[in-house]
Parts: C-alpha cells; sequence; structure tokens
C-alpha cells in the first residue's frame, strides 16, 4: 500500500485545536474486537501497512498518527509528551465510542502504551484486553540511542535537526534494521515524504524529548507493564542495535509477571516492516491461545 492510499483511507479527529489523522478498518462495526495500534518514532501508522491486511481479517484494526507525526498536525510552538500522546488515543476511544481493546505498539509507542496500562491499572476508564509490544525502550537504562538521537536532543538540536537531509535520513533509519531486511530505496522515500507532511522533518528535536520522559516515569511504566492483569507479549527484533537482545535481557530482569518473548533473531528495530508475516502470525497466536485458556478457566 502507498502512502496516498493509506492517506486516502484515513479520517480526520479534530481535538483541543488539533486535526489527527487516523486509520479505522471498520467504522461501521460495533461488534467485532478493537485493536489500537500505536506508531514509533520519527514514523507514524503508515508503519503497521505490511500487517495491516491480515490482521483487519480478525479485528477492528484502528491507528491514529500521534501529534507531530505522520499526517496529524505538527505544532511548531508545543511541548510534545507521551502523556499527552496518551491523552489523544483516550480521547479518540472515546470519541469512536470504544472502551475495551487490544493493544500493539512499537518504539515511541511503547511508551504511550505504558502510561495508557498505568492509568488502566490505577482505576482509568479504557479497558486493554491484551497488550503486544515490539522493540522499543521499555526502560532508559537499555536504550542505546543512536548518534543523530543524541544530537537532537543536545543544546544544539535545532541546528542539527535543519542540517538533516534525506542522505542522512537514509543512513541512520536504514542502520537500525536487520543486515538481510533493509527498507528498499522506494520505501525510504515513502518514508521520507510523510515525514515532511506539514514540515515534520523539522520538528524531530522537539520530539525526541520523549527520552526525557522515560527518565522521569521510569519506575511508573515498569509498574504499568508488572501490574497489568492481562495478557502480555514482547515480539523484539534480536539484531536491534537500539532495543534489541539487550533489552529482553533487562526485560526478563524487571518484568516479574508471566509474559511471553519471542525473539527474531535476524530482525532489526522494526519487526512488523521487517518480518510482516512472523508479526502477525506470532500475534495472532498469542492472543488465540489466551483466549482458548481464558475459556477454558470460565
Amino acid at each position: 500500500m502507498q502512502p496516498q492510499q493509506w492517506l486516502s483511507n484515513g479520517k480526520i479527529f479534530d481535538y483541543q485545536n488539533h486535526q489527527l489523522f487516523y486509520v479505522d478498518s471498520n467504522p461501521s462495526c460495533r461488534h467485532e474486537p478493537v485493536l489500537l495500534l500505536i506508531h514509533g518514532f520519527p514514523t507514524s501508522s503508515y508503519d503497521w501497512q505490511k500487517v495491516w491486511t491480515q490482521l483487519t481479517e480478525h479485528y477492528r484494526c484502528i491507528a491514529m498518527d500521534m501529534l507531530g507525526f505522520g499526517y496529524s498536525d505538527k505544532p511548531k510552538q508545543h511541548n510534545y509528551s507521551i502523556h499527552q500522546q496518551a491523552d489523544l488515543h483516550e480521547a479518540l476511544l472515546q470519541y469512536l465510542n470504544i472502551n475495551k481493546v487490544h493493544l500493539l505498539a512499537h518504539d515511541y509507542g511503547d511508551s504511550v502504551a505504558q502510561e495508557l496500562l498505568a492509568r488502566a491499572n490505577n482505576g482509568g476508564t479504557t479497558g486493554y484486553i491484551s497488550v503486544c509490544l515490539l522493540n522499543g525502550g521499555l526502560f532508559p537504562e537499555t536504550h542505546q540511542a543512536r548518534l543523530v538521537q543524541k544530537l537532537l536532543l543536545s543544546p544544539i538540536g535545532s541546528l542539527i535537526n535543519k542540517l538533516m537531509r534525506y542522505r542522512q535520513f537514509c543512513r541512520s533509519f536504514s542502520a537500525i534494521f536487520g543486515p538481510e531486511t533493509k527498507p528498499s530505496d522506494r520505501e525510504l522515500r515513502d518514508l521520507w515524504q510523510i515525514l515532511q507532511y506539514k514540515n515534520g522533518n523539522r520538528l524531530l528535536y522537539k520530539l525526541i524529548t520523549y527520552m526525557y520522559d522515560r527518565r522521569k516515569h521510569r519506575q511508573r511504566w515498569i509498574d504499568a507493564l508488572n501490574q497489568y492483569p492481562g495478557p502480555l507479549l514482547l515480539i523484539n527484533g534480536s539484531l536491534d542495535p537500539v532495543s534489541g537482545k539487550h533489552m529482553v535481557d533487562r526485560f526478563r530482569q524487571l518484568i516479574d509477571r508471566a509474559a511471553d518473548i519471542i525473539e527474531l533473531g535476524k530482525i532489526g528495530h522494526y519487526p512488523h516492516w521487517e518480518a510482516p508475516d512472523h508479526v502477525v502470525s506470532a500475534y495472532l497466536n498469542f492472543v488465540e491461545t489466551e483466549k482458548k485458556e481464558h475459556l477454558m478457566l470460565s
């Protein structure tokens, strides 16, 4: 699916004077299970396009471009935060009259998912039937930021951002994929095109401040995973230099509740892009297994 088709399939949600783009695979259906997909940095909901068709055969899938990303508004004078992105997802679900979802998140979206779970664990109104997390900085101490990320977060971040061009984007983005699953030239052009929408490529230094959020709320978000009562799955590309096998090792140390872990040995930071069939198969097997176990116990 090309970006223009993805854009044409979407809708706009107006919230607090911002226009937020989202895709809803079956808005007329009120009964089938809903799967909320939350994308990563610096990309958009388009990340899910390789798994979208297969997942929509089983779920009503909803994916939003968070504020500052993709086809959503990208205000220049704005302090972006994980908490606000969680607010936006809750507002979208309320707008769509949805109060229970399966959750699938990646990268930056993992932090948003952790905040959503923290709220649910403390009496929030949204219920999460199951949670699946892909590669992401679940623990700030294991997040091995790339040089360009460190520079964007530094006092000269705005200058670095101005100097970033398509060539630099391709080099830094491709470096976090597995050696056998690099994005094609066409895919890189598509992703860059979306990043440039409403000059989003010039806001990376403001969006990257999520790293501060992760440090500040580390314990809250670890507790969110440990206290979440539902089924939890981690799918991880082991060759990811940012949040690969080393993050999984830390996950096993800190998350003391039952969780399924699937490690993809030849895959990097974007499992749903690099190995979409594997991700869909693992995810559907996880949900179906949990459903059967629940029926046996009930």
